[in-house]
This record gives structure tokens, sequence and C-alpha cells, in this order.
């Protein structure tokens, strides 16, 4: 099984972070569909098939 790099790791959830700050903030289109796409990839990258799932996993591997 792959692993994936902690660094991109790292990354994706300091971006799923900022914008789910952002989005309960301003909650405007964009930030949503940013979020969306994070969580997509953070799913994607973990191997998860939910969000929820994919951080838990997530913090594991860190």
């Amino acid at each position: 099984m792959l692993v994936p790099d902690p660094k991109v790791v790292r990354k994706l959830l300091t971006q799923y972070a900022s914008l789910r700050i952002a989005h309960a903030e301003r909650g405007d289109v964009v930030v949503a569909r940013e979020l969306e796409d994070v969580s997509y990839t953070l799913c994607v990258l973990m191997g998860a098939t939910a969000v929820h799932d994919a951080l838990d996993k997530a913090d594991a591997l860190l």
C-alpha cells in the first residue's frame, strides 16, 4: 500500500482548517467550492469515502 507524503497531508490539513474557518465566517460560494475540493483531495489521498474518515487517517499518519 502506498503511503501519502506527510508534507502533502499536512499542507492539505492546513488548507482544510483555514477553509473551514473562512466558510464559517463568510460562507460564500467560492470558499465552499474550495473546501469541497480540498475535502475531496483528502479523501482520495487517504483512501477514505468521507472527510471525517480522511481526517482521522491523516491524523494517524502524522
